[in-house]
């Protein structure tokens, strides 16, 4: 009990002297109002926030999460060819692909394929 609560006095120490001085060592300026400010992704941080929400920049991150997930769940498909029941796999499989293809078609039918409008 004694050397876990060393332990953690003794991480809780050096965790807190590393934000100290990175507090004390850092360079921000408060000047810089263009660097101090949020980016967000289409908007401009110094206009009105009521504009608008951009549309295309909706159906970006869909595309985005669409391809993203797709790597995520097509791998443990893969590793799992050798392990299942080959009907079962084939469906699943060819389930999750149409679900894909149905996304897929959505973008295109709102022309977000098109990076240029």
């Amino acid at each position: 009990m004694i050397l876990m609560t060393f332990i953690f006095t003794l991480i809780f120490l050096i965790s807190n002297i590393m934000m100290i001085l990175s507090i004390i060592l850092s360079k921000k300026s408060f000047m810089d109002r263009e660097k101090c400010s949020p980016f967000e992704c289409g908007f401009d941080p110094k206009s009105s926030a009521r504009i608008p929400f951009s549309l295309h920049f909706f159906l970006i991150t869909v595309i985005f999460l669409i391809f993203d997930v797709e790597i995520a769940l097509i791998f443990p498909i893969i590793t799992t060819f050798n392990l299942v029941n080959l009907f079962n796999w084939m469906k699943i499989s060819f389930f999750f692909i149409i679900i894909l293809l149905i996304g897929l078609y959505h973008e295109w039918n709102q022309n977000m394929l098109n990076w240029t409008n």
